[in-house]
Order: C-alpha cells, then sequence, then structure tokens
C-alpha cells in the first residue's frame, strides 16, 4: 500500500525533453484517479531544465511542506561540455551561433581552469533561464529577442572533475550548492579557455541525501500507483 496520510516523499528519474512539472502533473493525475479525488499535492524540490536527466524528489500530501528545506539542499551533476561553439542558451535549447578556437587549450590550461571553479563565487544565470525579472520569466525576454540585465548570485562549487579522453567533449561532475547553473558554468569554463563551450548533457545524481540509485522511472511510479491501494484519508 502506497500510504501517503503522513506525506510522502518519492525519487523520480526525470526523463529527457520533460518539464519537471510535467512529471509533477502526471504523478499528482494518477494519484487523484487512483483515490478519487479532485486534487492531492504534489510539489518538487529543485527544478531541472527539460534537456536534463536524474534524480528529481517529489513531495507528497503533507510533505509538501518539506520543499523549501531539501530544495536549500546541495547537489551533484554529470554530464558533458563541447569546447569550441557556443548557443544562446548555453545549452541544445538553441542552435549554435559562434565557433572559436580550440588548438591552444592544453591538459594543463584545463586543469587549471576547472581548479579556479572550486570555492565560493558569483555566477550569473543565463538569460535562458525561470528566474524572474520584472514579474515574468527570464526567458521570454530572451525568446522575445528582447535584452534584460540578470544580477548575480552567490554559489558555491565543492567539487568539480573532468575528463577530457573525448576532447573536444569534457566530461564532469560538480557539486554545488543550490541555485547554480550548470548552464553558466559551462559557459564560463568556455570563456576562461579562451574559446567557448556548450552544455550538451547533464543529469543529477544527487540532491541532499537522496541518490539517483534510488529513484524510479515515472512509469515505474505510475504502475506502483494503480496497482498499489493508495491511502490517504
Amino acid at each position: 500500500m502506497l500510504d501517503i496520510q503522513d506525506g510522502l516523499t518519492i525519487l523520480v528519474d526525470k526523463p529527457y525533453t520533460w518539464t519537471s512539472f510535467d512529471v509533477v502533473n502526471k504523478i499528482r493525475w494518477n494519484l487523484k484517479r487512483s483515490l478519487g479525488l479532485k486534487n492531492v499535492k504534489v510539489g518538487h524540490a529543485g527544478t531541472l531544465d527539460p534537456l536534463a536527466t536524474g534524480l528529481l524528489v517529489l513531495c507528497l500530501g503533507k510533505h509538501t511542506k518539506l520543499i523549501e528545506s531539501l530544495t536549500s539542499d546541495s547537489k551533484t551533476y554529470t554530464g558533458t561540455f563541447l569546447l569550441g561553439k557556443t548557443t544562446p542558451s548555453f545549452d541544445l535549447e538553441t542552435e549554435y551561433n559562434q565557433e572559436f578556437p580550440i588548438t591552444h587549450i592544453t591538459e594543463d590550461l584545463l586543469e587549471r581552469i576547472r581548479n579556479s571553479f572550486v570555492g565560493v563565487q558569483m555566477q550569473t544565470p543565463p538569460i535562458y533561464s525561470a528566474k524572474q525579472v520584472d514579474g515574468k520569466r527570464a526567458y521570454d525576454f530572451a525568446r522575445a529577442g528582447k535584452d534584460v540585465e540578470l544580477k548575480q548570485s552567490q554559489i558555491e562549487i565543492t567539487n568539480f572533475q573532468i575528463n577530457t579522453e573525448r576532447f573536444p567533449e569534457i566530461d564532469f561532475q560538480i557539486s554545488c550548492s543550490k541555485g547554480t547553473y550548470i548552464r553558466s558554468i559551462a559557459n564560463d569554463f568556455g570563456k576562461r579557455l579562451d574559446s567557448g563551450a556548450t552544455l550538451i548533457a547533464l543529469r543529477r545524481t544527487q540532491s541532499g541525501q537522496f541518490d539517483i540509485e534510488n529513484a524510479k522511472s515515472v512509469e515505474q511510479w505510475i504502475e506502483i500507483i494503480q496497482q498499489e491501494e493508495v491511502y490517504l484519508p
């Protein structure tokens, strides 16, 4: 029995191209149908971009009160930067718009730049982000071709490892504080190399105490909801 009487936190492996709200809506719809209710509280602790996969922490029922505290937890990501090209969104949501030289990039330079990211620092969010600017999302301005100035925020990177075996693709693992934009790290990484970089793959593997190894797919959770008795008095 899936007992959400006192609230429940579940771990979902978010699929590629799905928004975090797509996952919330899918789980909520199936819970409502199983429970025969008009509404069930479901929320997520930490948004993942549509082009990212991996750990999405969902809070059900009374556990939605925990969302703020869970969102503040540190996160760990794995993924890939492509050196020598950039896009306006810093990832593959938009088309490549510029190319840069990469022949000057050495192992020593990559290591020095990698190390420069570790620690507390200020970061500017991507213009293609959900940051609020004058009551609108930043990406609304970006898609309309309008310039907008985004305020920097303080972040901390506690671990940043890279693998250069597939150069110019750079595989990475990053552990960081809440509010860190990995797309911005990709863009800044390219700039510090006197080149360019685009985030071409991203997967969240940890969020606070939770690990992707314990997550289930959306389909698996739907099967559990449909096959088991769900209890919410």
